[in-house]
């Protein structure tokens, strides 16, 4: 069997509900490195957020990778070293900011380590305490015109409509500046150009010269759609968004909550 690389989504994918880990899941990853396969943890998480999973799944090794801010920046886990960092331009995320402020919506940018938020609320609060994630209140924020964030979130869990509402009044100005998807109904990102999933496995096949035919896309959601669209196989979860499903060459029997994603290596994996 030739060697395969796994691109794997975290939330409603590799993870519970609850953001616990099935033990299956972990094992498969340790048999699919084992027998000679690469596997890429590909997410929307922040990069601290991502690596703590990672750690957790046991990914700390030769033949792992991490694909954090949707495909904004690329880590090596073996060695901590950074493969790729972009950033959104100041002024597009300035720009994306202000308007948030104007709408009345909460929107967060990064730092290297924190989430960096305008203000207090429970938004930011259920965010910190769901992805495990400290941060930082700027005021100013929403005025800053140096920000260097690899992407800006868009958080609302009373009203999800509204973020709907905000993409689709900005989508023209999006065009050629910059992208942005839904991990979440209630978490709108807006990301780099070339800072997609599908563009993390690109970047893969180029650097480990991976054929295309042997890359396995798992997810879920919006945000999942170009990689499970680009990829050889294109997987989908059971849970996963019903408008995402018609893209998947093949759809889990089992949901994230009962070891899917140990159900997906073992189809595709094996001895290389």
């Amino acid at each position: 069997m030739e060697r395969k690389m796994f691109f794997i989504d975290l939330d409603g994918t590799t993870l519970r509900d609850d953001k616990s880990i099935p033990e299956e899941n972990t094992r498969a990853i340790r048999e699919a490195v084992d027998a000679g396969h690469y596997v890429s943890i590909a997410t929307g998480r922040a990069l601290v957020s991502a690596k703590k999973v990672a750690e957790r799944l046991g990914m700390m090794r030769r033949g792992c990778f991490l694909i954090s801010f949707n495909g904004a920046i690329i880590y090596d886990l073996s060695d901590l070293s950074l493969l790729r960092d972009l950033r959104l331009p100041d002024e597009t995320a300035g720009y994306l900011l202000s308007e948030a402020g104007k709408a009345g919506l909460y929107m967060q940018a990064y730092s290297e380590t924190k989430v960096l938020a305008p203000y207090l609320c429970e938004d930011l609060l259920y965010y910190s305490g769901r992805n495990k994630v400290d941060y930082d209140i700027i005021p100013d924020l929403y005025r800053k015109k140096e920000i260097h964030t690899p992407k800006v979130l868009l958080v609302s869990m009373e009203d999800p409509q509204a973020l709907a509402e905000f993409r689709r009044e900005h989508r023209e100005w999006e065009q050629g500046r910059c992208v942005s998807f839904f991990s979440c109904p209630q978490y709108l990102e807006y990301c780099p150009l070339g800072a997609t999933k599908a563009d993390g496995i690109a970047f893969f096949e180029e650097r480990l010269g991976i054929a295309h035919e042997n890359t396995i896309a798992v997810g879920d959601e919006d945000n999942d759609a170009a990689m499970i669209r680009y990829a050889g196989t294109g997987v989908v979860m059971k849970n996963g968004n019903e408008a995402v499903k018609p893209l998947a060459d093949y759809i889990t029997t089992r949901d994230n909550n009962h070891g899917g994603l140990a159900e997906v290596i073992r189809r595709y994996g094996g001895p290389v």
